[in-house]
C-alpha cells in the first residue's frame, strides 16, 4: 500500500481539489470527497466496488465492499483517523 496524502499544509492555500486520495491498495483505494453532507466519512473505491465509511466508527454507511478490502481499509483508517477528520472538514467545513 502505498500513502499519497502526508504534506505539511501550506499557510496561504486551500486545498482546491474536490477529492483527495490517501492511500492505494492493489485494487481499492480510499478518498475523500469536498461538497459531501451527512456524517463525516471516506469512500473505499474499486473496481467494481464502493462505500462509505463513517470516519469515527468505522461502520460501512452505505455501499458494498469485499471484506479483505475492508478490512485493510478500517486498519489504516483506524490508525490515521485524526488525518481523515481534519480533511474531511477543510473539505467540508
Amino acid at each position: 500500500m502505498e500513502t499519497l496524502v502526508n504534506l505539511p499544509k501550506c499557510t496561504k492555500c486551500t486545498i482546491l481539489a474536490d477529492m483527495v486520495t490517501l492511500i492505494r491498495g492493489p485494487n481499492w483505494k480510499i478518498a475523500v470527497y469536498g461538497r459531501e453532507h451527512g456524517v463525516p466519512h471516506f469512500h473505499i473505491e474499486g473496481p467494481s466496488f464502493r462505500c462509505s465509511v463513517s470516519i469515527a466508527t468505522g461502520e460501512v454507511i452505505i455501499g458494498s465492499v469485499p471484506a479483505s478490502v475492508l478490512r485493510q481499509a478500517r486498519a489504516w483508517a483506524d490508525a490515521n483517523k485524526a488525518e481523515l477528520a481534519a480533511i474531511w472538514q477543510e473539505l467540508n467545513g
